[in-house]
């Protein structure tokens, strides 16, 4: 939970992935054991930081960008 975001992005870097999705316990009521979630998609070149969102959302995105990634 420290360094979130260079934790991320050091991880990134190290796994050579084309995408990292951090999941932020900074939000009171969000995180694991909440529904919300507070997420931001990293990847080489940019940063999304979406808002608290249910789970169901989350997976969403997440599928939407996979699709995007494989386009």
């Amino acid at each position: 939970t420290n360094d979130e975001q260079s934790n991320a992005e050091k991880k990134l870097a190290e796994k050579n992935l084309d995408m990292i999705v951090l999941n932020s316990l900074r939000d009171e009521g969000a995180g694991f054991g909440y529904d919300p979630n507070k997420v931001t998609f990293i990847d080489a070149t940019s940063r999304e930081e979406l808002p608290l969102i249910s789970k169901a959302e989350v997976a969403e995105r997440i599928a939407d960008r996979i699709e995007q990634l494989l386009a």
